[in-house]
């Protein structure tokens, strides 16, 4: 297999994991996932907290 002919295949491959999409717009479709995940932890973050207090609430009522 040449040089031209691997170029070739990689470049069909590229294509193919990208869907379409330039890299250019791979880069900035990850980037959106990236922050999509950071808004669904934070908001995890905040109803965990939300719940420890109203636990450490009861416990505290119940004990004194």
């Amino acid at each position: 297999m040449s040089d031209m002919d691997i170029d070739r295949q990689a470049e069909r491959m590229l294509e193919a994991a990208l869907g379409g999409m330039t890299p250019h717009e791979a880069l900035l479709e990850a980037s959106r996932n990236d922050s999509a995940d950071v808004d669904a932890r934070a908001a995890a973050i905040a109803k965990n907290r939300e719940r420890a207090l109203k636990l450490l609430a009861a416990l505290e009522k119940s004990l004194g």
